[in-house]
Formats: C-alpha cells, structure tokens, sequence
C-alpha cells in the first residue's frame, strides 16, 4: 500500500477525519469477545482514530501505517489520551507476516481495517492474517461513512462538481465503502477461512461546518495533488460559492462494521 497521505495531508487527517461512535466499538468487542488479555492490530491505522479508543478495552494495540507523518500524529493522539499500551510500527499490509515476529509466541484477537483496504490486496491480506489470529478471533473492515462528495445531498453533489472541474478526473470510487465493496471483502473473508461473515450498521447524523468539511477534503486528497498552501484560500472559496449558502451541511453518517472469525 503506497497513497501519499504524508505532510499536510496527514495534519488534515488528525484534525478532521471524524473518530468512530461507541456503538461500533463495542460491535468489535462484542464479535470477538475482547478482553483485556487481548492484542489487536489496526492495519492502515492513520493517525489513530480508532486505535486509540480501541486500547482502553483490550490489552494492547498494535498501529501499523506505512506513513511516518501518520504514525507521528498516532503517537501524538495516544499521548494527549495517555494510551500508554499501544506501539505503533511503520509498515503496509505486504509487511504483515513479518508482524509474527514482534508477537512472539502470542496471536491476534482482532485485526480490524478502515477504508484503507482499498489501497491494499485485501484477498492476500486476509490469508496473511489468519495465521495470525487466534481461535474466535477474526478480521474486521470498518467502513467510517460515504466520502463527503458522494452522498445523497445537494450539498455532497455540488461539492463533487466542483472537485470534478478542478482536478479534472471523475469521483466514483467509493473508498471502500459501497454495497459491491462490502460484499467483495465479505466474499472474501470466507474464501479465506473466516466464518459467520456479517456486517453491522450503526447509523447517526452529523452538522459538518464549512471549515470541517473543507478539512475533511483535504484530509482525502493525496500530498501530491494538494493545493500549495497558498493556493488554499481561493480553492476554499470556490468550493465555498459552489455550496448552498448554509452554515452547516448535514451528513448522514452510515458506519460498516463487517466482521469474520475463525472457528
């Protein structure tokens, strides 16, 4: 897995990428009954929105992203929170076997992946992890809500025309997070010996202010393609006079949480 989310990019990321709801953490906890024995993997990790709420229910975690500046943040985030059992490891999801080593004689309870599966071979991922993982452990792919430019609002519409028309390429891919995705990683899941594959759905609605969902843009565009840092006013503002004139934006937030164990 190599994207590019270094730098800036990163920065955005700590900032605006909104954090997951206690209801799809204990979803996680409650699937592979975790426990604080347990050691958990967050693959693509970022800049540890999740990893860090995950460690005060288990024994430890493990943050692997295979950007420094990503993994600095992390490190930031589990020290403002006094996360002290969590270790962070610089490496992509081709690095995973090597993870065994660091472990020791101890195994896996959980490895769970946001949207970053869909940088990585996910099929080939799944089979590198299940020797890893312990009985009744399993793999967990989180999908965090539909990207800002593809939901179904005018708002979310008028903000893809516009990112369309500056970068010139059209905005389809859904990051991981459309039905066809989710039944390929669960296909998948099976294929690699995991079973009781099923997808859990908590859904909320959030206000997103301009300044937060121009950060949340940010946050998704790779450090290469993002606007220098004087150019950033007026792209703000042109997606700013590309939006109904509103103070906040509503987004529907639907949070995936699919999930497959090992007998």
């Amino acid at each position: 897995m190599t994207v590019g989310f270094s730098g800036d990019v990163a920065e955005y990321y700590a900032k605006f990428r909104r954090g997951y709801p206690p209801q799809a953490l204990d979803a996680l906890q409650t699937a592979f009954a975790l426990t604080t024995d347990d050691i958990v993997l967050d693959l693509g990790c970022g800049t540890g929105q999740l990893a860090v709420p995950l460690a005060s229910r288990v024994g430890s975690v493990i943050g692997m992203d295979p950007e420094p500046d990503m993994l600095r943040l992390a490190r930031d985030t589990a020290a403002r929170h006094d996360v002290r059992n969590a270790t962070w490891v610089l490496g992509a999801d081709s690095d995973v076997p090597a993870l065994s080593e660091l472990m020791g004689q101890r195994s896996l309870a959980m490895a769970v992946i946001g949207q970053a599966l869909h940088w990585m071979d996910h099929g080939e991922l799944f089979r590198a992890l299940s020797p890893l993982i312990r009985p009744g452990g399993g793999i967990a792919v989180v999908a965090n809500g539909t990207p800002l430019w593809l939901q179904d609002d005018e708002w979310s519409r008028s903000l893809r025309a516009c990112l369309e028309d500056y970068f010139g390429t059209k905005l389809e891919a859904s990051c991981g997070t459309g039905a066809s995705d989710r039944l390929r990683y669960g296909q998948a899941l099976e294929a690699a010996g995991f079973e009781g594959v099923r997808e859990i759905v908590i859904e909320y609605s959030d206000e997103l202010s301009f300044d937060q969902l121009i950060g949340g843009v940010y946050s998704a565009i790779p450090a290469d393609e993002l606007p220098e840092p004087d150019a950033r006013p007026a792209f703000a503002e042109r997606i700013r006079q590309s939006l109904p004139p509103d103070q906040y934006f509503t987004e529907d937030v639907a949070v995936s949480v699919l999930v497959g164990r090992l007998r």
